[in-house]
């Protein structure tokens, strides 16, 4: 069936309210969608050589194409999508490749598993991961001779660096902790839990333990 007029308005409300709009539940994701509809269906559209997504895609001349020709110039020419095609600068997506790159790695690293050259487990090497852990980790600041040797200099910077040293031996004690009570699960003195677990995972996987 052809039409003298095309019906835009029909068109953007079918399409924006009806067969894609109606599946979205919040009303600022179907108002950007309507936004969305408003640049994009328009009587310029079928002029020849129309830019769509910020000249990324050309339209087709319509009076040398019908419907089929449109389908497969769509299939063969539509660029794969970038963030220049909503308006959005380059790097907005390099956040989001970031975070699938991690979780593609993560995913690769768990499905893989773990095998150690001298035919142990991964209790074993996880053992001597923590064994050289301990070793390495360094006593707690001494707060008492800090305030000491500070006791007439309290500026603003030495404020501050008294306070991170405070935080750093907080987080040392709760490595110790943490590395001495999956020691003890390895060895079957305790039972071991999720947070035991969870930290074996992550030392296997060379990530720092989201506890520390």
């Amino acid at each position: 069936m052809k039409y003298e007029v095309v019906p835009y308005d029909d068109l953007k409300y079918i399409f924006g309210e009806i067969m894609y709009g109606g599946h979205i539940t919040d009303n600022w994701d179907r108002r950007t969608n309507a936004t969305y509809l408003r640049a994009l269906i328009r009587p310029e559209l079928m002029l020849p050589n129309f830019s769509l997504l910020y000249n990324l895609f050309k339209n087709p001349d319509p009076s040398k194409n019908d419907y089929k020709s449109y389908k497969q110039y769509i299939e063969d020419k539509l660029p794969a999508e970038v963030p220049q095609m909503f308006g959005m600068h380059p790097n907005a997506e390099i956040g989001y490749l970031t975070i699938g790159c991690m979780d593609l790695c993560d995913t690769i690293l768990e499905v893989q598993g773990e095998s150690n050259k001298d035919g142990g487990g991964k209790e074993d090497s996880t053992m001597a991961f923590l064994k050289d852990l301990k070793n390495r980790c360094p006593i707690d600041i001494s707060m008492f001779d800090l305030a000491a040797k500070t006791k007439d200099k309290k500026t603003p910077f030495v404020v501050v660096c008294l306070q991170e040293c405070e935080r750093i031996n907080i987080l040392l004690n709760a490595i110790r902790h943490s590395l001495d009570d999956l020691q003890l699960g390895l060895t079957g003195a305790l039972n071991i839990t999720d947070a035991m677990e969870t930290l074996q995972i992550s030392l296997q996987f060379n990530k720092v333990p989201s506890a520390w």
